[in-house]
């Protein structure tokens, strides 16, 4: 979990104000954030976040990062769709490092959408082995050094009807097995890392203005990647990718949101570019990768409440989740579906793009998670 300091320093320096302490930096704090997160002059300027961020877990012991968030509509018309732009940076007591950068953008008419990520890290990873039937307590810690690139190029055919290319670049360098315990059994592709570059094209259909927070519509996603050695891929795989989203208001202020998810592999895929369950959007409550296999079915729906009707800026929302991983030697089956669920708290932090940050606590047969981050988790 990543703690996000900003509603902690922004509380402090407003009640600093409040008291009127005569202290520069109190000052400077307070006016910064009051920019920052209170309403702006015209709400179809562009907005800017800086966060810094904090973290605690075993294997990294400390982590700081600073995290930035930037929204706007093309040409400042509120009628084309909010773009964001993120980037997060981080480093911890391990010497561990890494560089997230995350975008989805759309241009004037919403006529082209570039959505995609970038990632480059040193970080340590659980492995807790192939399949549904995998060890409960991980069996492997590796760490290594992780780079992936992922562009979609998408033009619009007919409203909200996006087709284009798709590319995907993913290496894992350098990799030291820090543990292994005695039920570890080494995976048979990729095991000591991988180069792979895949091409692909994507059909889509999007009709929601606010990705951030959607409130009614759809996204539906539909798309393959091939990687083949002739292409600098030391495997030759495939992945077609399922991903649709519904969303319907209920009463002014309460949406129900729906997704279903499926990522099916063919071919001879590294350990590390399987199917894998969890994280912080789908199956919340468990860590991503516990699960993995070729296969990969899940969905999930989620009852938001945005805002009270007794508040303007706090919120909540309710979810459940259930998935499975299954491949080779393991065969999908309607029994074996994993179950996850949760609540959470919302909390409106750029008023005029109608964003919220969310704290959500999710629970599941092998514990809990805590999750905190800005927008919806899908």
């Amino acid at each position: 979990m990543r703690i996000i300091l900003i509603s902690i320093i922004y509380l402090v320096s407003k009640l600093a104000s409040a008291q009127e302490v005569d202290d520069t930096t109190t000052h400077f704090l307070s006016n910064y954030f009051k920019k920052m997160l209170g309403p702006q002059k015209d709400p179809a300027d562009a907005q800017l976040i800086n966060y810094p961020t904090l973290a605690y877990s075993p294997e990294t012991r400390w982590e700081f990062g600073v995290s930035s968030l930037y929204v706007y509509s093309a040409n400042k018309d509120l009628n084309n769709r909010l773009s964001e732009i993120k980037a997060f940076t981080f480093y911890t007591q391990e010497s561990q490092y890494g560089i997230w950068l995350d975008h989805a953008i759309y241009t004037d008419k919403n006529k082209w959408f570039m959505y995609g990520k970038a990632r480059y890290q040193s970080f340590p990873l659980f492995y807790y082995g192939i399949g549904p039937e995998s060890p409960q307590n991980y069996t492997a810690l590796i760490d290594g050094q992780y780079t992936l690139i992922r562009e979609r190029v998408l033009r619009e055919v007919v409203p909200s009807l996006y087709f284009g290319l798709e590319v995907d670049y993913q290496r894992l360098a350098n990799v030291d097995y820090l543990e292994t315990s005695t039920q570890y059994i080494a995976p048979e592709i990729g095991e000591n890392g991988s180069t792979n570059l895949g091409f692909g094209a994507g059909l889509l259909f999007d009709n929601i203005y606010n990705a951030m927070n959607p409130r009614e519509g759809l996204y539906s996603e539909w798309a393959f990647l091939s990687y083949r050695d002739q292409m600098s891929s030391d495997f030759n795989f495939t992945t077609y990718i399922s991903d649709t989203r519904a969303y319907q208001p209920l009463q002014e202020n309460t949406v129900l949101a729906l997704q279903f998810y499926g990522q099916l592999t063919k071919g001879n895929a590294p350990f590390n570019m399987l199917s894998l369950m969890g994280g912080e959007s789908l199956m919340r409550g468990y860590y991503l990768g516990r699960y993995r296999d070729k296969n990969l079915l899940a969905g999930q729906i989620e009852y938001r409440v945005l805002p009270f009707r007794f508040s303007k800026k706090w919120g909540a929302s309710v979810f459940l989740a259930a998935g499975q991983v299954y491949g080779d030697n393991h065969n999908f089956k309607w029994n074996v579906f994993l179950p996850a669920g949760g609540a959470g708290v919302r909390y409106l932090i750029f008023p005029d793009k109608d964003i919220y940050t969310r704290i959500d606590i999710s629970f599941t047969q092998e514990g809990s998670g805590v999750y905190f981050f800005i927008g919806e988790a899908f």
